[in-house]
């Protein structure tokens, strides 16, 4: 692919994501991003806590969300649950996520958008397991009861949930396009909860750019209909 014809694609596919984001960012610098650098601060406490001699069970009591665990309590652990890190997996990785991807969100969707659809993408996830392992592994949709044991995703569910929406609201339907098949590949190829999960978090998120879409349109025929000329009287 030519450089030219590869620039005009990269326009096209992020030029209003870029344009969304660069003017706050340039004008607030990291003002614009109150909510994004307190998640990435709490991960981090969250990581360090959870890696210490007295703190794993703490973190765990207050964020570990497991399907065997009563309904009530995984629903209160839910919410920091997003900003508990995966043990066996660089955390690095999630504070880096955690920073593009929720800052972009906070300035593009604002701050309490943001959090709703993190949190949707995430709930997705956790009562998807739940589902699942209800099922059984012998449905096509299933999981075996040992993933009851298993602690949810984290902040990644949020990650991809937001980076789906962000790409359908902007118009990079490439990019979000390569997020769903990519977590496609990782069920594919590793069967785990967390794959699974991601796509349970990606289909509540599509729910939700449906649903965008439909309140989009109906606003536009609205507007429309308020603004047309009224008809000619005969």
């Amino acid at each position: 692919m030519r450089a030219d014809t590869l620039g005009r694609w990269a326009r096209a596919e992020w030029g209003a994501l870029y344009l969304a984001v660069r003017g706050p960012l340039v004008e607030r610098r990291w003002r614009a991003l109150p909510m994004t650098l307190g998640a990435v601060c709490l991960t981090g406490v969250t990581q360090i806590v959870q890696n210490s001699s007295w703190g794993h069970q703490v973190v765990q009591n207050l964020g570990g969300v497991r399907g065997e665990d009563p309904l009530w309590l995984a629903l209160l652990r839910t919410p920091l649950s997003l900003f508990v890190p995966a043990l066996d997996l660089p955390v690095w990785g999630a504070l880096a996520q955690i920073l593009i991807v929720f800052g972009i969100a906070e300035i593009c969707l604002g701050r309490w958008r943001t959090l709703v659809i993190a949190y949707v993408a995430t709930l997705a996830g956790t009562l998807y397991a739940r589902v699942g392992i209800a099922l059984g592994p012998d449905h096509p949709i299933g999981l075996p009861a040992s993933d009851a044991h298993v602690v949810d995703t984290g902040p990644s569910a949020a990650v991809v949930g937001l980076a789906v929406f962000l790409g359908w609201r902007y118009g990079a339907y490439v990019t979000a396009g390569a997020v769903i098949v990519a977590m496609a590949v990782e069920v594919a190829l590793m069967e785990n909860l967390a794959g699974k999960e991601h796509l349970a978090a990606i289909a509540a998120v599509l729910v939700l750019c449906a649903v965008a879409a439909v309140r989009q349109r109906r606003s536009r025929a609205r507007a429309g209909s308020a603004s047309g000329a009224p008809p000619i009287q005969s």
